[in-house]
């Protein structure tokens, strides 16, 4: 089986790098806070996110055959360039985003971060990156990666740490890398 490591490369860093400082990261710290049990919180992220990603890479792939290779450059390109406008604008969680705690942790996790990530910025990256790439295992295993790397330390080393993170260095950057892959796209590099 070949895995591209230019795919899974590229989603790892750009979704860890999208993530910090996101509405789920943020829910992590709150449900890290609220339950105080790391371990059901990191394997609910963990589901959730194979699941949103797996969702989100097999839209990305079923869209590359409905849209012709130049159509497909240019909402590309201009999709990462957008994602790379989005991602200067800070996210907020509401609070009624983790409730049902009848649920059990495990599951109030899986629930809560499946639904935060609907619509939000790693889940439109994965769709982009899997019709960027014809990699959709390297693309969701890199993305599934990013979203772990950037929340696994939420959950186990809390609010504290996040607040010496600059976020907005952090999200500059990864603006300047969605603006490369836009770039590129649009010129046509590194299309299939």
């Amino acid at each position: 089986m070949n895995f591209p490591l230019e795919p899974l490369a590229v989603s790892t860093g750009i979704v860890a790098l999208a993530e910090i400082g996101d509405k789920t990261q943020l829910l992590a710290f709150m449900l890290a806070a609220r339950f105080r049990r790391p371990w059901p919180i990191i394997a609910g992220i963990f589901i959730a996110t194979i699941a949103n990603h797996a969702f989100a890479g097999a839209v990305g792939t079923w869209i590359t055959t409905l849209l012709g290779p130049d159509v497909l450059r240019w909402v590309l390109g201009l999709s990462f360039i957008a994602m790379a406008v989005w991602m200067m604008i800070p996210d907020k969680l509401d609070e009624d985003e983790i409730t049902a705690p009848k649920l059990g942790v495990l599951a109030t996790t899986i629930v809560a971060f499946f639904l935060a990530e609907m619509g939000d910025k790693t889940q439109i990256a994965t769709v982009a990156l899997a019709a960027q790439y014809d990699a959709f295992a390297a693309v969701v295993t890199g993305t599934t990666l990013g979203m772990m790397i950037a929340n696994v330390p939420a959950v186990l080393l809390g609010n504290g740490a996040a607040q010496r993170i600059p976020v907005k260095l952090v999200h500059g950057i990864a603006a300047a890398i969605f603006g490369a892959l836009g770039v590129a796209a649009l010129i046509g590099v590194g299309m299939r």
